[in-house]
């Protein structure tokens, strides 16, 4: 591949994307029908068992996640279409670690010093904020959900071991 100038491009292929989602999507459809089995997917004298919907929705996803992957292989040398150049992968990034390292952190130090953490890097990394703003914000938000799931709705949400010697 190569660009309009002719140098060669830096790009990833949409080969390599679409089989490996294809194959996520496999392993998940056979979780669900596993699952599905497990807690009986039959007709019951009063209905469809728990089991028969997810079933039923875990074979359509084994289907069509089976039927991508057969396309994108059969058509794999062929198939010269581009996913993303590196520029975009960087940018997809540096939003999908942070997220992923925050859903992460939430089992370890719990939601709101994670939701801290997570705001005040994408304000300062990003956004560019000042450290008095992004310290506000970061703050203000996780105090906010606390207060209203907390406090107002009676909701408990994922606390770490801070909240818990402080008592929240």
């Amino acid at each position: 591949m190569s660009d309009p100038t002719g140098n060669p491009s830096e790009s990833v292929r949409v080969r390599w994307p679409e089989a490996a989602v294809a194959v996520v999507l496999q392993g998940l459809a056979v979780l669900v029908i596993t699952d599905s089995l497990r807690v009986g997917v039959g007709w019951a004298d009063d209905g469809p068992r728990s089991g028969y919907f997810p079933f039923i929705i875990g074979v359509l996803l084994f289907a069509s996640a089976t039927w991508i992957l057969v396309s994108q292989l059969r058509r794999w040398r062929s198939d010269r279409a581009e996913f993303a150049d590196r520029e975009q992968l960087h940018q997809v990034m540096s939003m999908a670690v942070p997220i992923t390292l925050y859903v992460g952190a939430i089992a370890l130090v719990g939601l709101y010093l994670a939701s801290i953490a997570l705001i005040a890097w994408f304000m300062l990394r990003h956004g560019k904020y000042g450290v008095l703003r992004t310290a506000a914000v970061a703050v203000g938000v996780p105090l906010l959900a606390f207060l209203v799931f907390e406090r107002w709705f009676l909701v408990p949400l994922p606390k770490g071991p801070l909240e818990a010697m402080l008592g929240f």
